[in-house]
């Protein structure tokens, strides 16, 4: 299964990479915003997606042993999207003991006090 995740994290992680490169390319972020503020749907996905990046976030904040790395993460985050989800899901799994259940991804390292 941890396979399985790296390849799906390495994949996503290329494709925002690459979506990301080619709208760059484009246009800049501030002219691309300006153009498509005025649009409900556009601030209405923008939204659901930056509520979602803070949901994986919380996540993310509670596996973290302290607070510079938990706001190192939120800005990564915040600033990257789904590039830095992948990033951390990647690093994750490169530390993970491969006869380990994929559960342990997921929790709080036990040797940890919280």
């Amino acid at each position: 299964m941890t396979l399985s995740l790296k390849l799906f994290f390495s994949l996503m992680l290329i494709a925002m990479l690459a979506i990301t490169t080619a709208a760059s390319l484009d246009r800049g972020l501030v002219a691309a915003a300006e153009a498509l503020w005025p649009d409900l749907w556009f601030r209405a996905t923008l939204a659901d997606a930056y509520f979602a990046f803070l949901t994986v976030w919380v996540w993310m904040a509670w596996r973290e042993p302290t607070w510079p790395r938990r706001l190192a993460w939120l800005v990564a985050v915040l600033g990257l999207g789904s590039i830095a989800i992948a990033v951390y899901a990647l690093l994750l799994l490169a530390r993970a003991n491969p006869r380990d259940p994929v559960s342990t991804l997921l929790t709080r390292n036990a040797d940890r006090s919280q």
